[in-house]
């Protein structure tokens, strides 16, 4: 089997972390995220007694969970988790997961699996770690995501160097991420997507946040040589003219993709069988049913 393209690289996105965290991280966004699936996790009212936080940068996740009372034991698996305190700490890749088989009753992850070169491979992983009836609940980042900066730079570089290279990361949709989780064989997989916009008074003030989340361009065909002063500019002008409010701030959006699936058993809902219905559509409906080949009349025809 091929190996799947290197979109990213994971080596320079942990030392940018590394470097926002001694910089003084953003966590807006992460906050907002954990709360998020904090409470989506005290909606399915039941204890997990060894749960992992995988990927997700900071402690806002990892902080939220330990205070949920649900979970017993919380091993947060991250690159840079030594800098953690709280938890059992595994230095670890979301792209190799170290857990054994059927050991985990949860996973979570906020704001992490965006950036895994091989995500289908590690949710089969992450399923693979689950329990029978484990659950897997995380949320990352929408292919929605920045779409004001990515047509202001794009916008700048065609016009000032005749094409635009890759500076917003491509992310997934909600549709793909539903087919992904059936694919790597979860049950009852659940998606859905929320849109943050957070205003800034000017692009600086924006690509600064980014800078400070440890969220700038990682992708391995990022182009290599600093931008251009007049190309940044020019997107800072185009952002203005067309994504600014009546005050004259500037909009920037965050999609954030929720999901959830659980590690197939058999006390979960499974589907009837073909030809196991009781009840007759037709009777349902309350109309008379037709063969394949009738041709159907309009009411009151005869």
């Amino acid at each position: 089997m091929d190996a799947p393209p290197r979109l990213f690289d994971r080596a320079l996105l942990i030392e940018r972390r590394r470097r926002a965290d001694k910089a003084g991280a953003e966590t807006f966004l992460l906050e907002r995220v954990a709360a998020d699936l904090a409470e989506r996790l005290t909606a399915v009212q039941r204890r997990f007694e060894l749960a992992v936080d995988l990927g997700t940068p900071g402690a806002a996740l990892t902080n939220v969970l330990m205070k949920s009372g649900q979970i017993g034991r919380l091993v947060v698996c991250e690159p840079l988790a030594e800098q953690r305190t709280g938890a059992l700490r595994v230095a670890g890749d979301e792209e190799v997961l170290p857990f054994a088989p059927g050991s985990l009753d949860l996973v979570v992850s906020a704001l992490a699996l965006q950036w895994v070169n091989d995500l289908p491979g590690t949710l089969v992983q992450i399923r693979r770690a689950l329990k029978a009836d484990g659950l897997l609940l995380a949320a990352l980042i929408g292919g929605d995501t920045l779409i004001e900066l990515r047509e202001s730079f794009a916008t700048a570089e065609e016009e000032i160097a005749g094409g635009a290279s890759p500076r917003v990361s491509p992310f997934t949709d909600v549709r793909t991420m539903g087919s992904l989780l059936q694919r790597a064989g979860f049950a009852l997989p659940v998606t859905d997507s929320d849109r943050i916009v957070v205003r800034y008074a000017r692009l600086s003030d924006l690509l600064n946040d980014l800078r400070r989340m440890g969220a700038t361009n990682v992708l391995v065909e990022r182009q290599s040589t600093m931008m251009r002063r007049a190309i940044l500019a020019r997107a800072a002008d185009h952002y203005a003219e067309r994504f600014a409010d009546a005050d004259g701030k500037i909009r920037a959006t965050f999609e954030v993709i929720s999901i959830s699936g659980w590690s197939p058993h058999e006390s979960q809902q499974q589907p009837l069988r073909p030809g196991s219905a009781r009840t007759r559509l037709a009777d349902a409906l309350g109309v008379t049913e037709q063969s394949a080949g009738d041709k159907a009349r309009p009411p009151g025809r005869s």
